[in-house]
Order: structure tokens, then sequence, then C-alpha cells
């Protein structure tokens, strides 16, 4: 179960990035003065950080447990060969 979660989180992650990224590269393409682009890609930005400091909060317990099994299996691994 704890997988599903991993991975649904994973597959969030990427869209939220990928819809931020296509955003950006729309607003590039867009009939606008540069100073306008530059406003809004910035808007965009903060947009962004908020929604990625949002997701990391909603699943700080999650990221935590899944560093943390992280450094067990590296530790355990590490000692099985040396």
């Amino acid at each position: 179960m704890a997988n599903d979660n991993n991975a649904t989180g994973s597959v969030l992650l990427a869209f939220v990035l990928g819809a931020a990224a296509g955003a950006a590269v729309a607003l590039l393409y867009a009939p606008a003065s540069g100073a306008e682009t530059r406003r809004k890609l910035a808007a965009r930005a903060r947009e962004g950080k908020d929604k990625v400091e949002e997701f990391v909060e909603r699943h700080r317990d999650d990221l935590a447990s899944a560093v943390e099994r992280g450094r067990e299996t590296f530790d355990k691994v590490r000692k099985e060969f040396v």
C-alpha cells in the first residue's frame, strides 16, 4: 500500500511540473511584450513554488519515511559488502 502512495505522489509531482513547464513555454510563445511575459512567468513561478510547498507539507511524513527507508536499505546493503 505504501508503494501505491509513493507512486501516486510521483505521478502527481510529475504532472504538476509538466503543467508548469507547459505554461512557461506557452507564455514564451504568446504575443506579449517582454515585460508582460516576465511578469506572467514570475507569477507562474510563485504559484508553482506555492504548489510544491503545499505538496511537500501534505506529504512530509511520507517523504520522511521514504528517506528513512532509503537510508536503512543503503546501510543494510553497505554492511553486506563490507
